[in-house]
C-alpha cells in the first residue's frame, strides 16, 4: 500500500505484490465496489489488469492506532467516554450493515485476533470509523444452510467464537473438512472485547462498562443463537449515550 496523489489529493494506492492472494484481492475489489456507504472506504478507481485499487486516504491510519492518536494534545478533546462510545457505535454500525448488506450476510472473518481485528479498519479525521479490508467477507444464507469458514487453519484463544475452535479435543489432529461450519453470530461474540478497547481508560468509561455488561454478557453467550445482533447492541448503546449523556447534563446543571 502506497501513500500517493491523484488530482491534488492524497489517496491510497492498493497494488498486489503475490499472486497466490489473487483470488482474495479480487473478492476485496468486488466487495469495495458492492458495499460503498458511509460504513466502507471510498473507492475511487482501480485497475483489474494490473490489480491495483486506488482508495480514499485517512492519515490517523488504523483503528489500531486509536490509543497513540488521542494521546496527543490536538486530540485531547475527543478523548472522552462519549467520543469513545460513538466509535464503538460506529464500529457496530459496521458490523450490522455488514449482517444486512445488499449482497446478504456477510461475516467479517480477518479477526482471529485483535490486533487484526482492529487493522480491517480506518479511523477517518473527524473521527468515524470506516471499514477498510474486505478481502474475507463470506456469505451466510442460513435457509439454504451455507455457512463460513474463516480460512484453513485451526484457530486458538479466547478471542474468537467458542464454535471457531476445534471441537474434537487435542487427541484428535486438526482437519479443516471435518470443522463444523458457523454462521454471523461469531462478529457478535468479538464486539464486547472490541468495545471495551475504544473505550479505553478515560474518566466515565468504566461507568459505561457497567451499563454495557448485560448486553456484553449476552454477547459472550456460548450458544451463537442466543446472542443478540448487531442492531440490538446497537441500539442498547444508543440508550446508554442517552442515558448517561441526561445523568451528566443534570448533575453539571446542580453544581451550578
Amino acid at each position: 500500500v502506497f501513500l500517493s496523489e491523484w488530482k491534488e489529493h492524497k489517496v491510497a494506492v492498493s497494488r498486489l505484490t503475490s499472486l497466490e492472494m489473487k483470488d482474495d484481492f479480487l473478492h476485496g475489489l468486488q466487495m469495495l465496489k458492492s458495499l460503498q456507504s458511509k460504513h466502507v472506504v471510498t473507492l475511487l478507481g482501480y485497475c483489474e489488469e494490473d490489480s491495483t485499487i486506488l482508495t480514499e486516504y485517512h492519515p490517523l491510519g488504523s483503528l489500531g492506532n486509536l490509543g497513540e492518536t488521542l494521546n496527543f494534545l490536538k486530540y485531547r478533546n475527543v478523548n472522552t467516554w462519549q467520543h469513545r462510545l460513538r466509535l464503538a457505535m460506529d464500529y457496530v454500525s459496521i458490523i450490522n450493515f455488514l449482517h444486512h448488506s445488499p449482497l446478504g450476510t456477510l461475516v467479517m472473518c480477518d479477526s482471529s485476533e485483535l490486533p487484526k481485528a482492529l487493522s480491517q479498519y480506518l479511523l477517518t479525521s473527524n473521527f468515524s470509523i470506516v471499514a477498510n479490508d474486505l478481502d474475507a467477507l463470506p456469505l451466510v444464507n442460513r435457509s439454504s444452510g451455507m455457512l463460513v469458514k474463516c480460512g484453513h487453519r485451526e484457530l486458538h484463544g479466547d478471542f474468537v467464537a467458542p464454535e471457531q475452535l476445534w471441537p474434537y479435543g487435542e487427541d484428535v489432529p486438526f482437519r479443516d473438512d471435518l470443522m463444523p461450519p458457523y454462521d454471523e453470530k461469531i462478529d457478535i461474540w468479538k464486539i464486547p472485547d472490541i468495545s471495551s478497547f475504544l473505550l479505553g481508560h478515560v474518566e466515565g468509561s468504566d461507568m459505561v462498562r457497567f451499563h454495557l455488561f448485560d448486553i456484553h454478557k449476552a454477547c459472550k453467550s456460548q450458544t451463537p443463537a442466543e446472542r443478540p445482533t448487531a442492531q440490538d447492541i446497537l441500539d442498547t448503546y444508543q440508550k446508554v449515550l442517552h442515558s448517561l449523556r441526561d445523568t451528566v447534563t443534570s448533575q453539571t446543571r446542580e453544581m451550578l
